[in-house]
């Protein structure tokens, strides 16, 4: 493979891996994003600048943002780069979900780039018409193991779809073999969810499996997916990328998108805690991710002794519940609930009050990156084992009605998204809290999700997406809701979606609520508040009036940029005395 900025990147059997810059990716970079939506194209240059010096040999820039025009901070960020020899120097991937975006940049990209990506998840015919024009421009293409079925999540799945998609290129488009990149999804581990425990180890074999069987091409993948779960303790962030790095590019791993200024080596990582990450990479163990998480709350407390006390059991019951919540502890829940259950004499109070409240907690600490993801599922188990006690002394449901214990909760990612990593994570965290979950997949067209929420008289409906295009197919399906009559809560959750976004573009397009949900944990409360009886009305009118204030601060931003017309601005002289 051959690439160049104002310089060849040729790739030798001694170039072992090439690292792709990632913090001017607008969805890697909080930083960047910032300095980018606020108009400060030179600032966000030094990044690329600092991506570069820290070690950067390809440059991924992508601008997919709901509130952003990508076209035009694509041309405009492409250009500036062009002019700075520094950073121009190395080839850049052209990084979008959105075709129109991609194409903006190919026009003005110099030297030989890399598109980040197509795949053949709306057919074959797009997949070779996108394939042909990248061929015309000269650039190399990333293809994600994406069909129409969704995302391959399984060693199967990934090498299948890897090698159609390589048989059409080669065998149809006749496509340079050597600029091929597949993206075979590098996914979290250690979530504590029993069907993620081999993704890391999926994606080497498969990666292994590329390399013997599809000759010329090359493998790449976003590092920093494999650690999520992780996220807010970079020390063992760090280690987890640099062991899936050493494993992944030893399987044959050629490029990858990582930040190269924090790149841990491989030897120097304690041998504690690389024993314990290559236990959950390889699924060698049972326990392996209560190993590491339980190592990485002694790093987060480094600082601090850990007293390991029953102290906590002498606190009130609600005080109890909360611990319990927060540390995923099973242990004494059922005594704790009955408890609450003879104090508060209404076992949906147990529910709704000292259960929803410490569901919040876990929430807040998830957001603010003081608790990881597998203790999120802990924390929802907690809750699930809770309100199955709580289940028999409910009041049983008249004739012809739902058992309140027993809401509907309609899942689906939206039409033109193959993303559910996120959507299953969030329908296992409220099914652990007692709502009935209807998940229609991926690629879900509005119409059924639409008819399928009536037909199962559904209390709430959530969409997913991760892709930029998915946030104008959210506009669509509320715009459709509203129209069809419908008044079903809608919660509206993904990487790309913003409570900005959910404000200015979605909200007025629905007369029903529209809550943008930031995580799982956030799930749980939201959905509570949004369909309880006593606080539906309320919390709507107050959802709505912030989503308004939202709105009039987001104009009055856009307003300050545009000039008045000529005419007004002649009819309304500085008044200057001459004399």
């Amino acid at each position: 493979m051959k690439l160049s900025g104002l310089e060849p990147l040729v790739f030798t059997p001694n170039i072992n891996f090439v690292n792709i810059g990632e913090r001017t990716n607008i969805t890697g970079s909080k930083k960047f994003a910032r300095l980018i939506l606020n108009g400060k194209y030179d600032e966000a240059l030094d990044i690329a600048l600092d991506q570069v010096r820290g070690g950067a040999q390809v440059l991924d820039v992508c601008m997919d943002e709901g509130m952003l025009d990508g076209e035009f901070a694509m041309v405009k960020f492409l250009n500036l780069i062009a002019s700075e020899p520094e950073i121009s120097r190395i080839p850049i991937m052209i990084d979008s979900s959105k075709w129109s975006i991609i194409l903006a940049g190919l026009k003005c990209v110099q030297g030989k780039g890399i598109v980040n990506s197509i795949s053949l998840k709306n057919g074959e015919a797009e997949f070779i018409q996108q394939a042909k024009t990248i061929k015309k421009f000269g650039a190399a293409v990333v293809v994600m193991a994406f069909d129409e079925k969704g995302q391959a999540d399984t060693y199967e799945r990934r090498i299948q779809i890897c090698e159609r998609s390589y048989r059409i290129l080669v065998d149809q488009v006749k496509f340079n073999r050597q600029d091929i990149i597949f993206d075979p999804n590098i996914f979290p581990v250690a979530t504590g969810m029993e069907e993620h425990r081999k993704n890391a180890l999926d994606f080497f074999l498969a990666t292994k499996w590329i390399k013997e069987n599809l000759p010329g091409a090359k493998v790449s993948g976003g590092v920093s997916n494999v650690s999520f779960s992780f996220r807010g303790n970079d020390r063992v962030r760090e280690a987890m990328h640099a062991a899936f790095l050493y494993h992944a590019i030893h399987h044959g791993m050629s490029m990858g998108i990582v930040n190269p200024t924090m790149l841990e080596v491989y030897d120097d990582i304690p041998k504690d805690l690389l024993d314990r990450v290559e236990d959950v990479l390889f699924d060698r163990k049972e326990d392996a991710t209560e190993r590491l998480l339980d190592f990485a709350e002694t790093v987060k407390a480094a600082d601090k002794k850990e007293v390991v006390n029953e102290a906590w059991r002498s606190d009130p019951v609600g005080k109890r519940i909360e611990h319990a919540l927060v540390k995923g502890i099973l242990d004494f829940i059922v005594e704790d609930t009955e408890a609450a259950r003879l104090e508060l004499v209404n076992p949906l109070k147990v529910i709704e009050g000292p259960l929803m409240d410490g569901m919040n907690v876990v929430g807040d600490l998830f957001g603010e990156g003081k608790m990881f993801l597998p203790q999120v599922v802990k924390s929802a188990r907690v809750m699930k084992k809770a309100v199955a006690y709580l289940e028999p002394f409910m009041p049983l449901p008249e004739e012809g009605q739902e058992a309140s214990s027993l809401k509907k909760i309609l899942l689906a990612t939206v039409k033109g998204d193959v993303h559910d990593i996120g959507k299953n994570i969030v329908g296992v965290v409220l099914a652990c809290n007692s709502y009935q979950i209807i998940d229609l997949g991926v690629m879900v067209d509005a119409q059924k999700i639409i008819d399928e929420a009536i037909k199962n008289k559904v209390d709430i409906i959530g969409l997913s997406g991760l892709i930029t295009p998915s946030l104008d197919e959210m506009v669509n399906v509320a715009s459709e809701m509203e129209r069809q009559g419908l008044k079903i809560p809608l919660l509206i959750g993904g990487a790309t979606t913003s409570r900005i976004h959910t404000a200015v573009k979605i909200d007025p397009m629905y007369s029903g609520i529209v809550i943008h949900v930031t995580d799982a944990s956030k799930s749980v409360p939201i959905a509570g508040e949004a369909i309880s009886e006593e606080t539906k009305e309320a919390y709507q009118l107050q959802i709505k009036e912030t989503y308004k204030q939202l709105r009039e601060e987001h104009e009055a931003k856009q307003l300050i940029k545009q000039l008045v017309s000529y005419e007004e601005a002649k009819s309304n002289p500085v008044g200057i005395d001459w004399t």
